[in-house]
């Protein structure tokens, strides 16, 4: 428990790494990433403190470890390790950020249990969206979207009326309709949240593959007007106006990254390695047009599973993205 406010069922660790000095031209993340507390501006350590002239929206890092939606559909599970091995690759990287950023632990999917930890990390999520901060969940397999979503559908922002986009950077749809909720079907459940919340579905994907989209797939994303690119068709002039066109329509944005969107050469560390993939760069400049755009609300990385991850170039990759996102 981080604070009678907020419950997390593993508190905020001590982060680690190389020590080149205390000033502010030497920090590195390990150095400035402090235990969340809800009420929490700054640290104690001086070498945790933001620039003084920072008039950032602080970040909070929450980890979803939990692989049960990626068993349930038939994928390799390890991605219940991911949120720590995302912290491990950021905490060696130069700390150029122009805000304060905490930890607040991680909720962990156990016996099965994964919707009763989705609500707890929703419910997190809402009060730390609530307190004011930037919110950056670490998954888990793609059922840690749904968890995103209880929390940001959740918040002041979106029932005050704010009108809520989500973008998904995928190979995959995650629109299967089946009985037992997994990392398959997020996003046609959260569909039927929004039709019964009186609100419009809107939801885009970029990346699509389509060999690995059955038809079903594809009818649904259209019966619901999903706006999506397929892998394909993902240069960087086409996925830049289509995310700006995107984001034109919408008030606040949920981002979510399925890691699996890369090539399997720079992503090999997922549960279900891409054959063809989006490169690098385009997906690193989506990153920057959405924290440009000053819409985004939260975010949360998906799919990393370090038992495949060879030299742990995918919690590299997942790391450099978080990190472009929170500058």
């Amino acid at each position: 428990m981080v604070s009678p406010e907020l419950t997390v069922d593993v508190p905020p660790q001590p982060w680690t790494g190389r020590f080149d000095g205390d000033g502010a031209e030497h920090r590195r993340w390990w150095q400035a990433v402090s235990p969340y507390a809800p009420g929490a501006e700054s640290s104690d350590n001086p070498r945790q403190a933001p620039a003084a002239h920072s008039a950032a929206v602080p970040a909070v890092i929450l980890g979803f470890a939990s692989d049960e939606g990626v068993r349930r559909n038939k994928g390799r599970t390890g991605a219940a390790l991911a949120p720590a091995a995302i912290r491990a690759a950021l905490a060696p990287l130069a700390f150029h950020l122009d805000r304060t950023v905490f930890d607040a632990g991680d909720i962990v999917v156990s016996d099965g249990a994964m919707e009763a930890g989705q609500a707890r990390a929703g419910h997190a999520i809402t009060s730390m969206l609530d307190a004011g901060r930037l919110t950056a969940v670490l998954g888990g397999g793609h059922e840690t979207a749904f968890a995103s979503y209880l929390g940001v559908a959740g918040s002041d922002a979106v029932r005050g009326g704010k009108r809520l986009g989500i973008l998904n950077l995928d190979a995959h749809f995650d629109l299967r309709d089946e009985p037992l909720p997994s990392s398959g079907t997020p996003f046609l459940q959260m569909a039927g949240a929004e039709a019964a919340a009186g609100r419009e579905f809107c939801y885009a994907v970029v990346g699509i593959s389509e060999p690995n989209n059955t038809r079903s797939l594809f009818n649904t994303a259209d019966r619901l007007d999903v706006r999506y690119l397929l892998d394909e068709d993902c240069t960087a002039e086409r996925v830049r106006a289509f995310v700006a066109d995107f984001l034109a329509g919408v008030d606040v944005l949920y981002l979510t990254i399925d890691l699996d969107v890369l090539p399997a050469s720079v992503a090999p560390g997922v549960s279900a390695p891409a054959a063809y993939g989006v490169p690098l760069p385009v997906i690193s400049a989506v990153c920057r047009q959405v924290a440009e755009s000053g819409k985004l609300l939260h975010l949360d990385v998906a799919e990393l599973n370090p038992q495949f991850d060879i030299d742990g170039r995918t919690a590299k990759v997942a790391a450099r993205l978080v990190n472009t996102l929170l500058r």
